[in-house]
């Protein structure tokens, strides 16, 4: 019998928490940055002939060492065409280190042992914003895939260099915007009132669900003004989200997810939920705690009134023995036929 993963998260109706936790300020984000290149040194685990565009590589390298030699003529599996990526942090300055995934595009069995050569790093943009090379790694530390059983992905550790700047200047800026992660117009006035209550003046406006405008007080610099802004406490009301993978049977809901009444079938299951002010218990249930029991005779589920949850839900179709594949196709019913109101989320 498969097991079947259920991640309860903790969630209060009205959560106290930090600007910086719930938005970002416009413009101050992370770039990613691309490049192409080869990968040495490896012990015959390289690409091989049939990898045309990594001998055309080589013999253009070395064309650009004085040495003419053909693509026809290169016999080597020691050499890996690669892609390389990585992400510019917001205000990164010339001569910052970062690393970088190194990604095989040909026929290479593994890139252990290798080192990518010099590397240029290209934007959306086209310019070139940082170099890259060094020793490749495909264990330890690397936690994007680059380990033993993905031996054609690795990482550079510091292998990368900024070359060029992204100018992001908010020190002369009298205004800056914050944008919520989750659009909401209720927490988007929330952070407009959080803001405004700690100035005492009107310095913030709510523009839409996920944008709240800000105008810098005159005795502050737009640094200053912006580490204030993201230290203050607001009251926050968190989305319910109820988040599927299908591939390895994982629910993670909010435990006070509420369902309203119904009756379900699927397959050989039968679902109808009665809500009571007091739980009477039929003959032949099972209680699965003060406010949860489960009639197996006709496969009901009998709740105290205002308890009855994803949850709670969850933990009835277990002891009926419903498979994982079972639960997900109920909830994803369920949602359709309007008795789950929280988002759902199928990965």
């Amino acid at each position: 019998m498969k097991y079947f993963l259920l991640l309860l998260l903790l969630i209060t109706a009205l959560n106290a928490t930090k600007i910086n936790d719930v938005s970002k300020i416009v413009g101050v984000r992370e770039n990613q940055i691309i490049g192409y290149s080869l990968v040495v040194g490896l012990e015959k685990t390289g690409d091989g002939t049939t990898s045309k565009f990594t001998l055309q590589s080589i013999s253009n390298m070395l064309k650009a060492m004085n040495i003419d030699m053909r693509p026809i003529d290169i016999k080597s599996k020691n050499v890996a065409a690669v892609v390389v990526t990585a992400t510019m942090k917001p205000f990164a300055r010339q001569g910052d280190m970062f690393d970088v995934v190194v990604s095989s595009i040909g026929d290479a069995k593994s890139l252990e042992g290798g080192t990518l050569l010099m590397t240029p790093l290209k934007g959306v943009d086209g310019k070139i914003y940082a170099l890259a090379q060094g020793s490749v790694s495909i264990g330890g530390r690397n936690l994007r895939g680059g380990n033993p059983s993905h031996p054609t992905t690795g990482t550079v550790f510091d292998g990368g260099f900024i070359e060029r700047e992204i100018s992001i200047n908010l020190y002369n800026q009298e205004y800056a915007t914050l944008s919520l992660k989750e659009a909401d117009f209720k927490n988007a006035v929330a952070v407009q009132k959080a803001i405004n209550n700690f100035y005492n003046t009107q310095v913030a406006v709510a523009t839409d669900s996920r944008s709240v405008k800000l105008k810098r007080p005159k005795n502050r610099s737009m640094i200053e003004f912006l580490a204030e802004v993201q230290d203050i406490n607001m009251n926050y009301k968190p989305k319910n989200k109820i988040i599927i993978n299908e591939r390895t049977g994982t629910i993670v809901a909010g435990v006070n997810i509420e369902l309203k009444p119904i009756i379900l079938t699927h397959g050989d299951i039968t679902i109808k939920i009665v809500e009571q002010d007091e739980i009477i218990s039929p003959d032949g249930s099972i209680a699965v705690d003060k406010n949860l029991v489960i009639g197996l005779n006709e496969n009901e589920i009998y709740t105290k009134r205002g308890t009855t949850t994803v949850a709670n839900l969850v933990r009835s179709l277990q002891k009926m023995g419903a498979t994982p594949k079972d639960i997900i196709s109920i909830l994803e019913a369920m949602k359709s036929a309007g008795s789950i109101s929280a988002d759902l989320k199928v990965m």
